[in-house]
């Protein structure tokens, strides 16, 4: 062991999973690995198991989309037990790597894979350990002995050369168990087992809140289905005024997930990352967000969709996402779902994508990396522009899932009510919240409801809410920034009072979510140095620098840069 090099892997969910593989796969027998837990399982991470899911939540990925881990999804399906094949009602000589799964279900695949991994690690002969019920508590970077120490439990702490934080997602608790029935975010889905006679309002339509309406809908009523197969929803009887209101800034709900044809997002018509590398230096050091739309979405469009290249060719990207948008708020958000429900059914079928939307999935992972190089000013267009198109058409909400949103929505029991930007939501100290927010008439409306869910999805959380304390007093760590790219700009932004400082060159910055990493995933001190001991893979500390990930797409990519580093 004093010869090895040491790594632990601080969280053993789908992050820990690929970074695990890709030690295994290096068959590198001169390292020694610790992989600490917090619960008592590996693999299922938060939102594939009692965490974030019940029985009646699905993926929005198919077996087909699913990186490659040591078996591929339907071959374990066809040797999984029977009992857990029968509570997932899955018949394994039907099953069909094309449809979505229970979340749970595919948790349990992942805990396997992870089984599989430790079997080869031993074979292969590479040290490992796993410690299951071992919050990590903090970091503490030691420059001077080249070495960093984590501590478990608030107490233990163990001395590593290198250190990988996967630690996943976070739900900050604002008045949660204070305020009663008021829920910070839907998760664990089992607090949501309420048989409520009230409107509930749910702010977002993201997949979090069809997480909360799937839940919700199953304690408060049955879905039935008839001969046609088309679904219907009844209320319980003794819960007649039972309602779900969804808030949204846009007055959107989430595009339907279609065919996907390049479904692990590694389009071969991308940008290289010398390609990239090449325009940041050429342009005073900072990545274009028009020329990167040009070439990773308008592009591959050309070559596959001319006609609607044609519509698009011209368009700058906010042009492009005006249009799209305008679509979208012409219709009626539960009319839309329907037509789009329909043309998703088609693309199934006959296996074709609906091109454009796919690419836009691709331009999000594909931004996601370089995005640290974006000016400030850029940032602030993908932000207001950009970002709130991709949300949603690529959340690709599953079939199943919008069956049974439209089934509510005929019903009477779920609408959606758009609030704009400036609405706010105040706690009720005797339970629930009240909703402030100017309607579509421009009337301000203030509305108490008993029950209140936060369902806006995983937020970006700021440098401050790291919880690894020494890495912020220490200075270890830095809050991530963004220089603009013109003083003007910069000037005008600190003008409006947003997070803006400016450097001793004159140079002004703005402050986005989360800490600085660079190319590697590595954290980066407040001397602008990076640190080769510590590398992040926690998507809620790095927001700023990321601002989109794509699950287990960002896992194997993200696992895929840190360890040709390591």
């Amino acid at each position: 062991m004093q010869n090895h090099k040491r790594i632990a892997i601080l969280g053993g969910g789908p992050s820990g999973l690929f970074m695990f593989k890709r030690l295994v796969d290096s068959k590198r027998t001169d390292v020694s690995i610790i992989i600490f837990e917090q619960k008592n399982r590996l693999g299922a991470g938060m939102p594939y198991s009692a965490e974030g899911a019940n029985d009646e939540h699905i993926t929005n990925v198919s077996g087909n989309e699913i990186p490659l881990l040591v078996t591929p999804l339907a071959d374990w399906i066809k040797n999984a037990p029977k009992d857990t094949l029968d509570k997932f009602h899955i018949d394994a000589e039907r099953f069909n790597e094309y449809k979505v799964l229970p979340r749970l279900l595919f948790g349990q695949y992942l805990t396997a894979q992870f089984n599989l991994l430790q079997k080869q690690a031993k074979e292969t002969g590479i040290e490992f350990e796993i410690r299951y019920n071992s919050p990590v508590t903090d970091i503490i970077d030691q420059p001077q002995q080249e070495h960093v120490l984590v501590e478990i439990n608030g107490k233990d702490q163990i001395e590593f050369d290198q250190v990988i934080i996967c630690t996943g997602h976070n739900w900050p608790v604002k008045h949660e168990g204070v305020v009663p029935n008021y829920f910070d975010s839907p998760y664990p889905p089992v607090k949501l087992a309420l048989k409520l006679d009230h409107p509930v309002a749910i702010k977002g339509s993201s997949l979090t809140a069809v997480d909360a309406i799937r839940t919700l809908s199953r304690y408060n009523g049955t879905f039935l289905k008839d001969q046609n197969g088309r679904l219907s929803y009844q209320t319980l009887e003794d819960n007649p005024d039972f309602k779900l209101v969804l808030h949204t800034r846009n007055g959107m709900l989430p595009a339907v997930r279609f065919h996907l044809e390049d479904s692990h997002l590694t389009s071969d018509s991308l940008l290289s990352k010398e390609e990239v590398a090449v325009h940041i230096k050429n342009n005073n050091g900072f990545l274009s967000l028009d020329y990167v739309f040009e070439k990773d979405f308008k592009e591959p469009i050309r070559d596959k969709e001319p006609a609607f290249y044609e519509q698009i060719k011209d368009m700058r990207l906010e042009e492009f996402v005006a249009k799209m948008m305008e679509l979208r708020e012409r219709l009626d958000p539960f009319q839309l779902l329907k037509a789009e429900y329909e043309e998703a059914e088609k693309s199934i079928k006959r296996k074709e994508s609906v091109y454009w939307k796919e690419m836009l999935g691709v331009l999000s992972f594909a931004l996601n990396y370089p995005a640290k190089h974006l000016s400030a000013e850029d940032m602030q267009r993908l932000q207001k522009s950009l970002i709130p198109l991709i949300s949603i058409v690529i959340a690709y909400i599953p079939q199943s899932s919008s069956e049974e949103l439209l089934a509510l929505h005929q019903a009477g029991v779920l609408s959606l009510i758009p609030v704009g930007d400036d609405s706010e939501v105040e706690a009720a100290t005797e339970g629930g919240a009240i909703y402030h927010y100017t309607d579509e008439t421009g009337q301000e409306q203030t509305v108490y409801f008993n029950t209140y869910i936060d369902c806006v999805g995983q937020p970006h959380l700021a440098f401050e809410d790291l919880p690894f304390k020494s890495l912020l007093h220490n200075k270890t760590v830095s809050p991530a920034r963004l220089k603009f790219s013109s003083a003007a700009e910069g000037r005008k932004a600190l003008d409006e009072g947003k997070e803006v400082s400016q450097d001793q060159n004159g140079d002004y910055y703005l402050k986005v979510p989360g800490i600085t990493i660079n190319d590697h995933f590595q954290v980066v001190d407040t001397y602008g140095a990076f640190n080769d001991r510590i590398y992040i893979m926690a998507v809620p500390y790095i927001g700023g620098y990321n601002p989109d990930y794509s699950g287990l797409d960002f896992s194997e990519e993200a696992s895929a840069i840190i360890i040709k580093k390591l």
